[in-house]
């Protein structure tokens, strides 16, 4: 029994299952809540919709939805094949496509059948969190892991492609780019991504106008800064961040993302001088460790369900150790503990809303190891110390 059991464990094929089933049934239970729970699924739909009848698709409508979009126009060619649905399907093959991206990236990574097993259990409760919000953060983790094994796999129409639909998306997708120095063909990335970005411009227009896509691109660039104006407050949903983390300790919403940044981005941008290391495809995907977790930790638009993209860093980082330390392995359980459960009801409501919520402090396990990644990054010999298999 036990064998069996170890056996359906450590079978990727079955967790794979298990998150599509998750994907289903996390967005029919969000449907049957009514239209206030599946917000964020009639922002989208109504992108498709305020896209073909030619309406600014960043200002609010109380009658359709609360709050605002922040996702570009090229997002109404995604959205559009489920917005045509009835919204309990729709909601359902979102979901499903979504999640059917991050598990495919899961199954591209170049781990053991087991490796891939246990990465995406421990991934389960960051990805629920993701799920039930209905966003584009799975499928968006999803590209960006695909992204950099296309570029090892020397795939770089694929590559540029995943990263692409990440920017006309959401803007994130730009840190796929963290791969470029390890592509070998790169006029080939740079060329077909010229042409698939213009193909991604003009492709909104065949439904709608050439001026109103134009107009579109103007107006989302300015929500986006006022929507990281409205993000440092003390004290909200935003903001989850390191960035976050120093601004509720100071009780300073003021401290601009500028000065972190400017510790930030060369600490990132350091271990690139070690231009030997290049060739190790372990080097590769710890970059792209710490590229997943510096995207939600220097972003003041990080929530609780953007987490799912810092948290696969850390599984990137775990997976790659070819020796597990005490040490490695009590940042694992620290993450898991205080960053996946953090919000759910392993801590009494009154923590997450005091201590939690209150100073960021599901960030702070994801700081600790990104820290810890950018040392590895910078001190460690990727061929002798970290393994692939």
């Amino acid at each position: 029994m036990k064998e069996k059991f170890l056996k359906i464990l450590l079978n990727p094929k079955y967790i794979f299952g298990v998150y599509l089933i998750i994907s289903v049934v996390t967005a029919i239970s969000k449907y049957f809540r009514g239209d206030y729970a599946i917000n964020n699924y009639l922002i989208f739909k109504n992108v498709f919709l305020n896209t073909i009848h030619q309406k600014n698709l960043f200002i609010h409508y109380p009658d359709l939805y609360f709050d605002l979009n922040h996702y570009g126009i090229f997002f109404s060619a995604l959205i559009a094949p489920f917005a045509m649905m009835p919204n309990w399907l729709g909601i359902s093959l979102w979901n499903v496509a979504n999640t059917f991206i991050f598990v495919y990236a899961i199954y591209k990574l170049p781990f053991s059948d087991s490796k891939k097993a246990i990465f995406a259990l421990l991934c389960l409760q960051e990805y629920i969190t993701a799920a039930l919000s209905l966003q584009f953060n799975v499928a968006l983790t999803g590209l960006l892991l695909l992204s950099a094994t296309y570029i090892y796999e020397r795939k770089e129409v694929k590559s540029v492609t995943a990263i692409l639909i990440g920017i006309f998306v959401k803007i994130y997708g730009i840190v796929g780019l963290s791969q470029f120095f390890f592509i070998k063909n790169k006029i080939k990335f740079i060329l077909s991504g010229l042409v698939i970005a213009v193909l991604f411009f003009a492709l909104p227009m065949a439904y709608s106008s050439p001026q109103f896509v134009i107009q579109s691109y103007a107006d989302w660039f300015h929500s986006i800064v006022e929507k990281n104006n409205e993000n440092q407050v003390l004290g909200n949903m935003q903001d989850i961040s390191l960035m976050g983390f120093f601004r509720r300790i100071l009780g300073d919403a003021s401290i601009s993302n500028l000065v972190f940044l400017a510790v930030g981005l060369p600490l990132f941008a350091a271990p690139y001088i070690r231009i030997k290391q290049y060739k190790n495809y372990a080097f590769q995907l710890m970059i792209l460790a710490s590229t997943l977790l510096f995207l939600v930790l220097f972003s003041s638009s990080s929530e609780s369900p953007t987490y799912i993209i810092a948290v696969t860093g850390v599984m990137l980082w775990f997976f790659l150790q070819k020796e597990r330390t005490p040490f490695t392995i009590g940042l694992l359980v620290f993450v898991i503990i205080f960053t996946c459960f953090s919000s759910s009801d392993l801590f009494p409501k009154w923590v997450k809303n005091d201590y939690i919520i209150k100073y960021s402090l599901k960030a702070v396990p994801c700081i600790v190891v990104w820290l810890r990644v950018v040392y590895e990054l910078l001190t460690k010999d990727f061929e002798k110390n970290y393994s692939l298999s």
